[in-house]
């Protein structure tokens, strides 16, 4: 009711608007004189009735006027049709179609502007290698980058960020950071099987009403890996290089001094000291390997491998070594062609080692079993579900090993038995080696034994579509 009672009130406005002119002049012949007054007010009741429709017509092109420039407001300047454009110009006129047209032209041109500039900024966000999250005032997350989806995962706008990250420092820098505050850079650590180190730093923003602010994650691991490990390398190799060093230094002297002449000692020194320094080629090698696979482990590779042709070429590397101890090794793949992310060097590395162990320790005249299964593993990402993946066993027929020894298999230089590893030419890195090349792959190294009845060595890994949408997660060996 209200509303037809102000659309009759403008009605009536625009009637005497319109009307205005001549009711004056009629009013103003009538005073004078030059007209009757009963004619003039005739006269003045039939210019408001022909005024009627006039002032309802104007009225109702304003209003079209007036919608077209509501629908352009909520629209956000989008283009009417063309049967909308000619209905319009037949409401307001040929006057005001120029004015409407082109406000509605640079409209559509502000926003087709506007999205470019958004889509370029989307793009150069998503292309940043550090992950970055942009928070609201509460820490909220209201944007996320890829980088930063790749570490903590889809679907997190609108959390708090103490659900995603839990470390009071970062959380609390984020919430000074929101307030307008500058905070400087928070070292912290992300824990799991591969630890990783990261730098948060921490930008406030202004908003209209409100601050805001953009964290972004500059990661740590490389460097402090590279410190960790060059320390490392100096403390491992001097503690094993010192014996092997000691005799070389002790045969030199012998040699030079009493078995001078002696050409059947100065015969089996030489050997000896050959062997020696093979012994410290060996260590070196596989320090320098150690350590490379080490500084690399918390980036998961990329490249997808044949797994089935790795193992073959692994067991065909070692087969003369195999018919030495009258041994044969057995490939069962179960007409399976795995593929699995990967680096193929380091795996070719990885199953050589184990399958290098069990020939090595197992027992003559018995065969080496390398058999491939499919598995489920579990994911890395929080909630989901269990994902696709291939186990590989390195089945020995050996002396086996005590349970108590199986979680300290993977240390460096830990040795169940000193003197037969290092006669068998063994470092006492070769499963250290494994377990990392397990981790940097999303993967894990399972070993079951008993005293008496052989090993075996699992690897877990997942499968190649699996382990770009989240794999397993590396975990420790542990007696099974």
């Amino acid at each position: 009711m209200a509303r037809r009672s102000g659309a009759f009130r403008q009605r009536i406005d625009a009637t005497l608007v319109v009307a205005a002119p001549g009711v004056l002049v009629l009013a103003a012949l009538a005073a004078g004189g030059s007209l009757a007054w009963p004619t003039a007010l005739a006269a003045i009741a039939a210019v408001l009735l022909a005024s009627a429709p006039i002032a309802a017509w104007q009225l109702r092109r304003l209003e079209r006027l007036l919608q077209r420039i509501r629908d352009l407001a909520e629209s956000g300047g989008q283009r009417s049709s063309e049967e909308d454009d000619q209905a319009l110009s037949s409401h307001i006129g040929p006057p005001l179609e120029p004015a409407v047209a082109e406000a509605d032209e640079k409209l559509r041109l502000r926003e087709a502007a506007l999205r470019a500039k958004l889509t370029s900024s989307e793009a150069v966000l998503s292309a940043l290698p550090d992950p970055m999250i942009l928070l609201d005032a509460e820490t909220r997350l209201l944007r996320l980058n890829t980088s930063a989806e790749a570490l903590f995962g889809q679907g997190k706008e609108g959390r708090a960020l103490v659900e995603i990250l839990r470390h009071p420092e970062v959380v609390d820098a984020a919430e000074r950071a929101c307030r307008g505050e500058w905070v400087g850079g928070v070292e912290f650590q992300l824990p799991g099987a591969i630890e990783r180190s990261f730098q948060a730093r921490l930008s406030p923003l202004a908003g209209n009403d409100e601050q805001a602010a953009v964290l972004s994650l500059h990661e740590l691991t490389a460097i402090r890996r590279a410190e960790r490990l060059r320390g490392d390398f100096v403390a491992n190799a001097s503690h094993e290089l010192r014996t092997p060093l000691a005799s070389l230094v002790g045969f030199i002297e012998t040699l030079r001094g009493p078995a001078r002449d002696d050409d059947t000692a100065r015969d089996r020194f030489l050997s000896i000291m050959e062997e020696q320094a093979q012994r410290m080629s060996r260590l070196i090698e596989d320090l320098l390997s150690l350590s490379r696979i080490e500084l690399d482990e918390h980036t998961p590779p990329k490249n997808q491998v044949d797994l089935a042709q790795i193992l073959r070429s692994t067991v065909s590397a070692l087969e003369i070594q195999a018919r030495k101890k009258q041994m044969r090794i057995q490939l069962e793949l179960g007409g399976r062609e795995p593929e699995v992310l990967g680096n193929e060097d380091e795996l070719n590395q990885l199953f050589q080692n184990l399958v290098d162990n069990a020939v090595k320790y197992g027992r003559p005249k018995t065969a080496v079993r390398v058999v491939v299964e499919p598995i489920e593993m579990p994911s890395e990402v929080s909630g989901r579900r269990a994902v696709a993946g291939i186990k590989v066993s390195v089945i020995d027929q050996g002396e086996g090993i005590a349970r108590e020894d199986i979680p300290r298999l993977t240390e460096r230089f830990y040795r169940v038995d000193k003197a037969r590893s290092r006669a068998l030419g063994g470092t006492g890195l070769g499963l250290a080696i494994v377990k990392h090349i397990a981790n940097r792959h999303r993967g894990r190294l399972t070993i079951e034994s008993q005293p008496g009845q052989g090993s075996r060595f699992s690897i877990h890994l997942p499968l190649a579509g699996e382990a770009a949408a989240g794999g397993g997660r590396a975990a420790q060996p542990a007696a099974e």
